[in-house]
This record gives C-alpha cells, structure tokens and sequence, in this order.
C-alpha cells in the first residue's frame, strides 16, 4: 500500500508539472505580430486569418501581387491589421527586404509561419534537375532565409514562435511528388533541429506535419508523365472529405500549436497513421507505397509540365472530370479566398 501511495503521488506530481510547464510556455497571441509565406490563397491565406481572429497583426507575403492585394483587402474586410509584402522567398535578397518592411512597419516579427510550397507531380523519370532545384528553392531555402533573417531580433529579444509547415512526405517519401518529398525532409530535419538550439534563447520552433488537405492544392500543382491520369490520382485524394483533412480546421489547429509551443503537430488521422507505421516498419509503408505506385499509368517520356487547372479543361465533361469539379468546387472557391 505504501508504494501505491508513493507512486500515485509521484504521478500526480508529474501531472501537476506537466501541467504548470504547458502553461507557463502557452503565449497570449493578443497584439502578437506574424508574418505568414505563401499566404496570398490556401493553408496560407487560412492561417493569416486564424491569426488575425486571435487579434494578431498579420504580414502576409506571396509571389502574385494581384492575388496578394485580394487577400489583403479581404483580411482587412474582416478587421484584420495586415501588411501586404510581395516576395519570392526563394530569393535571400527579397526575404531580407521583406522582412525588413514588416519589422519597420510593425516594431517587430513575434511569430513567423513558413508556409510557402510548390508541388510538382510524375514519375522521377520526367524530374528534371530544376523541378528540385525549385522545390529545395522555396521550401527548404525559402524556409531558411525567413528564419535566419527573423533569428537576430527573436533572440535578441528571448521570445519568438517559428512555425514550419512540413508534410507527411516530409516523414514518408511519397512516390510521383519526390522534388517535393526531398525538399520536405530537410525542411524537417531543419526544423527539428533548430527547436533543440532555439530552446535556450526563449524561442519554440514548432513543426507542422500535415496529410492531405482540401485546399484545392490539385489545382494550383502542376503535372508531368501521363498528365491526366497524375492529375486525377492526386485530385481525388486531395479532394476527398474522409481522408483529406478540412483547411479550415487545420488553421485553427496550427495557430493552437503556435500558442502551445508544441514540438510537433501532426495533422489529420491518416498522416497520424501512416508516420506512425513507418516509424515502426519502414519497409512494409515504403513497398506498400511501391504497389500502389504500380497501378497509376505512366509515361516516363513526357516531361512537359502542365498545371492543374488546365489539365481539369483539358479532360472536358468526362465522369472523372465532373466527379473531380463536384468534389473540389468548395475547396478551389476556399482555396483562394475563404470569408
């Protein structure tokens, strides 16, 4: 009896401590500035806006302008406190510049998201040495230049939140997405790491590892080898309600995260599973993997590169089409701008 009393009260110690240090690491996001990449449309544009509603004032940045003035106003029209900075973040000169603009516009930069992300779709036999080099460029380098030019006043200060959109793929290589998968991996590997070292200047780096998401992502990819049949693999699984997660929860989710300081929020179910089975049988998830990569039709020798949206008007009224377009109609219409 003795040692059940001890042992519950130890237990009960661990609780009560866990408990105090999630609080005392939890961040009042009231007034909190974040600088959000690629956030002109999807996760991105979500996620600027989750942020806004806790009443943080938002930098959003992207490469499109247009698209970029759109998502201001629309932030603005909800009573968000936005900048608007356009950049291409795989550009170490831009990111400077931009970060510089939002530290001058606002005094500082407390929380920043790298969200920015390109994809491109088919057989490794279609990959060409740009298609990685332009994946590495923006979510890995990209990832690296907004974090090392925010470092400096984060840990001069001792308090700072830098929040990595990941991927599953970034856990899991994905066959068809590999330019994407590589440069995912190290932005995990960046991002883990750098939680380890930041810890002690007062800053949590936080790691965000999501599956498919219904952005209307499919759209916005673009597509090599036999176009239509890549185009219709990856658009069912992004669009599908039971297996890909709803972008709007998924903000949410990551501005909780971000208030937390988790280490690392893996969101969705089937990302949950899948990590979690390749963490303990790697090579059962990799041939698993290899299987279905067998049943996709491909065409190793075309390497012309073709986005979403135009190969979706390419395959016309057909059933597969029409099932696609019914499936992602909320999603595109939220993907660009969601009220």
């Amino acid at each position: 009896m003795k040692w059940k009393n001890m042992l519950l009260a130890a237990s009960t110690l661990g609780v009560v401590a866990g408990t105090a240090i999630r609080r005392r690491r939890e961040l009042d996001l009231r007034g909190q500035v974040v600088l959000v990449t690629g956030s002109s449309r999807g996760l991105g544009f979500l996620i600027a806006k989750a942020f806004a509603h806790e009443g943080c004032r938002v930098a959003i940045c992207a490469r499109n302008e247009e698209e970029l003035e759109q998502a201001r106003a629309q932030l603005e029209s909800h009573g968000a406190d936005v900048i608007a900075v356009k950049c291409d973040i795989s550009d170490r000169d831009q990111v400077s510049a931009m970060v510089d603009t939002v530290t001058r516009h606002f005094g500082r930069i407390d929380i920043l998201v790298n969200n920015a992300g390109i994809m491109v779709v088919g057989p490794v036999q279609t990959m060409n040495t740009e298609d990685f080099q332009q994946a590495m460029g923006v979510m890995y380098w990209g990832m690296f230049y907004t974090t090392m030019a925010v470092l400096p006043q984060m840990i001069q200060r001792r308090a700072g939140r830098i929040v990595n959109i990941t991927s599953v793929g970034g856990k899991v290589s994905v066959p068809r997405l590999l330019p994407y998968t590589a440069a995912k991996f190290a932005a995990v590997g960046f991002s883990e790491g750098l939680r380890a070292e930041m810890k002690k200047h007062g800053i949590y780096v936080i790691t965000v590892v999501p599956g498919l998401m219904r952005t209307g992502s499919h759209l916005g990819a673009y597509f090599k080898g036999k176009h239509k049949a890549e185009f219709t693999w990856f658009s069912l699984g992004a669009s599908m309600p039971v297996v890909a997660m709803d972008a709007e929860v998924a903000a949410r989710q990551i501005v909780e995260a971000t208030r937390r300081g988790t280490s690392e929020k893996i969101l969705s179910w089937p990302a949950h599973l899948i990590v979690r089975i390749h963490g303990l049988i790697p090579g059962i998830t990799t041939d698993m993997l290899g299987v279905i990569n067998r049943l996709i039709p491909e065409d190793p020798n075309s390497k012309e590169k073709i986005k979403g949206e135009e190969i979706l008007k390419m395959m016309g009224n057909s059933p597969i089409a029409k099932i696609i377009s019914s499936l992602a109609q909320n999603t595109a219409q939220g993907s660009k701008r969601t009220p």
